[in-house]
């Protein structure tokens, strides 16, 4: 069912509430409850998992959904994105925090909530300056390479609580080969527990989608633990969770140098908004509302505040439990506060039901969170379709394996803005040549039969003229230059350039002195407003005839047009 549309202004664009409250059904209250939950229910186990994915107590990962979704609601512009821990920006947390606390569990925890105010106060600096444009710094092949290498990351840092084993190390190899030397030591109880969770949690995902798999799966595993003593037969298990809400208190400040802190936080927010704003744009487009992804970045932040001032650690919106809350009907952000009433029942009388949970099935829940990040499909489409995007793909899932999620994040970036510079630095130049019987011109490389132009190069760079590519297209016309040495006209097609820098045009100030010491006319046509504009300030209009800027390459090229030209650039040449 289709949302209503409406007009946002003021205070409805601000405080997103005001929005659907005005429009608000009674019939969709029946609908955001189901859905609340049906999301706590999803989001008690997997909180669990996500919490000691990032090394913090179980209930902390409860405190990040509960308090994550209400800050969310408050500000956030989607209906049914769903806030909460997540697998990529929890083994993070684990990596980079863990290093700074230097094994001091308190530190650690309290580095972790101000790792999620930092990233409230980065949120709030991102609206202001409208740095939405974030949302396109990563493209579409880093982002397949980095979900690929987080999710072998996130698999590999599981494994030994599967196998029963200590495990460690820092990267996905040094996991591997520590985890190889102590395959020796499995526990087959808790390997046989585990793979048990996880052939339920897939079947439930294929035939119960939409349903609390994951919770029933819990409840059995709590209930057999129960039955048949397994944490006396040496099964690890959550133990004690405390009762109880969080008790909120403003994070510990002086913790971190600036050096230290920013890197996190920059690394999650990142995270957090792309991963975030692709989930959320997906249902905008389903039913039919429009999303404001500048409000996002308050509403992250206000997620990440709440979550600070409860001893909770960075939180995000994330597509699979944004599935869940849609499946089960989520009309509006009210699911979001139905879930938080929820979660805060469960954490006040029903935490002593989770102390005999298996960590294996913890192990087993996070395993298939996480597997389809790993997209294998998506890899080879690229290999055979586009190469470079493949390789900027394993660019990025490399450095994550390598490196590990923090600073594979960074480098994807970073590998995104050297990928668009490396596309922007050498753009197709299209040499024409006329359409036979037509009076238009395509690219001589690319399509067969085009007539070529004698005595004429004309040429078209199908992209803005910039200062990373003026050297490569003037290198590309003198090459054809020299392949062709009776040239009498060069003719410059800007139609397909949408901008010029001040390097573009002294490219061509250049081209017109070589062309002109070979006694070679220069003539520019398609050329937009702001390209007359700088063309006309850096002294082309001396150099070129300014009136065949706004000309079609055809009527320039025009047999009497041409022999026309012809004569009258012979007299304005130099001699030899």
């Amino acid at each position: 069912m289709k949302s209503r549309s409406f007009q946002r202004t003021g205070w409805t664009r601000s405080f997103p509430p005001l929005t659907w409250l005005g429009e608000y059904e009674p019939s969709w209250l029946r609908h955001d409850a189901i859905a609340g939950v049906t999301l706590a229910a999803y989001a008690i186990p997997v909180s669990l998992a996500y919490a000691g994915l990032a090394g913090l107590p179980p209930q902390v990962g409860i405190y990040g959904y509960m308090l994550g979704g209400l800050g969310y609601a408050l500000l956030g512009s989607s209906r049914q994105l769903a806030v909460g821990p997540t697998s990529a920006i929890s083994l993070m947390i684990a990596g980079s925090v863990g290093a700074l606390a230097g094994g001091d569990a308190i530190r650690f925890a309290q580095i972790a909530s101000l790792s999620a105010f930092a990233v409230a106060v980065l949120c709030l600096i991102a609206w202001l300056f409208k740095l939405s444009i974030l949302v396109r710094l990563v493209s579409d092949s880093i982002l397949v390479g980095f979900k690929a290498g987080a999710g072998l990351t996130i698999i590999m840092s599981q494994l030994p609580s599967l196998f029963g084993v200590a495990g460690g190390g820092h990267n996905f190899f040094d996991r591997a080969i520590r985890l190889a030397a102590q395959v020796g030591d499995t526990n087959l109880l808790v390997l046989g527990i585990g793979v048990a969770a996880i052939l339920l949690l897939l079947v439930g995902e294929r035939f119960l989608s939409g349903r609390p798999v994951g919770l029933a799966v819990v409840a059995l595993s709590i209930l057999m633990a129960t039955l048949f003593g397994l944490p006396a037969l040496g099964v690890p298990v959550t133990g004690n969770i405390p009762e109880g809400l969080p008790a909120f208190e403003v994070p510990t400040f002086g913790m971190l140098e600036f050096h230290e802190l920013f890197p996190i936080a920059a690394g999650c927010v990142l995270l957090a908004y792309i991963e975030g704003v692709s989930a959320a744009r997906s249902f905008a487009a389903k039913h039919g509302y429009s999303l404001d992804v500048r409000q996002e970045f308050l509403g992250l932040g206000a997620a990440n505040l709440a979550v600070a001032f409860g001893h909770g650690y960075p939180v995000a919106g994330g597509l699979s439990q944004s599935a869940v809350n849609d499946g089960a009907g989520a009309r509006t952000s009210l699911a979001l506060v139905v879930c938080s009433f929820a979660l805060a029942l469960c954490l006040l009388f029903f935490t002593g039901l989770l102390t005999n949970l298996p960590k294996a099935v913890l192990a087993g829940i996070v395993f298939v969170a996480v597997y389809k990040l790993v997209d294998i499909r998506a890899l080879l489409r690229m290999w055979r379709v586009s190469r470079i995007d493949f390789y900027a793909a394993v660019i990025a899932l490399v450095s994550v394996l390598l490196l590990g999620i923090l600073q594979g994040v960074l480098l994807a970036a970073l590998a995104s803005i050297f990928l668009l510079l490396g596309r922007a630095s050498n753009p197709n130049i299209a040499f024409l040549g006329r359409l036979p019987g037509t009076g238009r011109y395509s690219d001589s490389a690319r399509h067969e039969g085009v007539e070529p132009l004698v005595g004429v190069i004309a040429f078209r760079p199908e992209a803005s003229l910039l200062y990373i590519n003026a050297e490569t297209i003037l290198e590309a016309v003198l090459r054809a230059l020299r392949k062709s040495p009776d040239i009498r006209l060069v003719a410059c097609d800007l139609s397909a350039s949408p901008y010029i820098d001040l390097a573009g045009a002294r490219m061509l100030l250049d081209l017109h002195e070589e062309l002109a010491s070979r006694h070679v006319a220069l003539c520019i046509v398609g050329a937009h407003a702001q390209l007359r504009d700088l063309l006309r300030a850096e002294g082309l209009a001396e150099k070129t005839d300014s009136s065949e800027w706004l000309r079609t390459l055809d009527s320039v090229l025009g047999e009497g047009n041409a022999r026309e030209r012809s004569g009258l650039r012979e007299e304005r040449l130099p001699g030899p």
